[in-house]
């Protein structure tokens, strides 16, 4: 499962957030719904079903799922005399909720030509309209209101894998078709940060604390704010370029054992890694595939689409190393971030005084804090106001299809 998947909101008494109006909530339900929907807007109906590898899942599958969430752990049990839509469905779209019961394998997901698409939206309408009369008949219980504020946080979460994992499909296609022919994204990525957040940050050796604190919404895995002690460091203004990338590549470093952990060095022989994700020399020229198709690299743009395995060869070979997630928390005032999730140089572990919550939607984070990296920061695919300094990502080593990029310790 993926680390998008994973996280879990404050489900504990003492984080829940203030009340709102069912208007509100209604408002952002819908607002929410319909981008999942118009991510998908530039796909034909083939491209909906495609399953390239076990970490991408069909476009469908996302929107199914999503829907799924509501459905369950909100209409199901809370919407009196509420009908499932086809009770199949808990079959098909359960991701990896074993208390909820059995369900489709991961790597079948792509095996699925039925239900359709049509399916899947007049499913998506079914309980969009069901959700609409639930919202405007009561006000919403607490712990009610706290398993529906995770359920739009969780499509939001899709929405980004929605965009990945399309990205994916369409560049794994021979003729690296465009999602969009002017993409908003690909602007996003070649943009100027502000010159006044592009210097290098130090930080003072010292104790200093880390992890959410607030009223509003946050997954568990950001609670049990901590004190943690720093060295002197100082972290790069900016992310690691193209330009500064190629350098690595052109001195060989794909092929140097001394610059990768063995595991990352197992995984450049065994998959012929040579290059990043998306990256294909045509004419002896470099090109990147991107939302807008196959196009040559531009060397200022941040590299993306890096693996934790290659984030830390090329700190090694810079001399130097990825910074810890509380060196890149502790800085993250003080420099512009949000482009690419950065790699750090921590595990993924519980932090103290961690609880998993009762029950199916303790399974949505705990049981995943084993044999991962952090991330922090967001990326260009990341959905609007789904971003905050105190937001641990997380994932395997190897993986790459994300966007994710590089900054280092100075």
């Amino acid at each position: 499962m993926t680390a998008f998947d994973k996280g879990v909101f404050c489900f504990f008494d003492e984080f829940i957030k203030q009340p709102m109006d069912e208007n509100s909530l209604l408002k952002q339900y819908k607002s929410i719904r319909k981008r999942s929907l118009s991510i998908c807007d530039p796909l034909e109906i083939e491209d909906y079903v495609l399953q390239p590898i076990i970490d991408v899942s069909p476009p469908k599958w996302h929107l199914g799922h999503t829907t799924w969430f509501f459905e369950t752990f909100i209409l199901i049990p809370h919407f009196f005399n509420y009908q499932p839509f086809d009770s199949h469905y808990n079959y098909v779209f359960n991701s990896y909720y074993e208390t909820i019961g059995a369900r489709v394998i991961r790597t079948n997901r792509g095996n699925l030509s039925r239900p359709t698409v049509s399916d899947v939206k007049s499913y998506r309408a079914y309980v969009d309209e069901a959700m609409d009369v639930f919202l405007r008949e009561q006000p919403l219980e607490s712990e009610i209101e706290t398993v529906f504020i995770l359920g739009l946080n969780h499509e939001q979460q899709h929405q980004e894998l929605l965009l990945t994992d399309i990205k994916y499909i369409l560049g794994n296609n021979p003729l690296f078709p465009p999602y969009e022919r002017e993409s908003t994204y690909e602007r996003q990525l070649s943009s100027s940060p502000d010159e006044d957040k592009n210097l290098d940050v130090h930080i003072l050796e010292g104790v200093y604390e880390i992890g959410y604190v607030g009223d509003d919404f946050c997954f568990d895995n950001e609670l049990g704010r901590h004190k943690v002690y720093v060295e002197d460091c100082t972290i790069s203004g900016t992310l690691v370029t193209n330009k500064e990338y190629l350098e690595f590549m052109v001195a060989g470093a794909y092929g140097t054992f001394e610059y990768w952990h063995a595991d990352g060095w197992d995984w450049v022989k065994t998959n012929n890694i040579h290059a990043p994700m998306y990256w294909y020399k045509i004419d002896s020229e470099w090109h990147r595939y991107s939302f807008e198709g196959l196009k040559p690299i531009h060397l200022d743009e941040p590299v993306s689409h890096i693996s934790y395995y290659e984030a830390t060869a090329f700190a090694t070979w810079k001399g130097t190393r990825l910074p810890t997630e509380a060196e890149w928390e502790i800085a993250s005032k003080q420099f512009n971030w949000g482009k690419l999730w950065e790699w750090t140089e921590s595990a993924y572990l519980p932090y103290p005084r961690f609880q998993k919550a009762p029950g199916a939607i303790g399974e949505y984070n705990g049981k995943f804090m084993v044999n991962q990296m952090v991330l922090r920061g967001s990326s260009i695919a990341t959905s609007p106001g789904h971003s905050r300094a105190t937001y641990r990502n997380f994932f395997q080593p190897s993986l790459r299809w994300q966007f994710t990029g590089i900054r280092i310790i100075k």
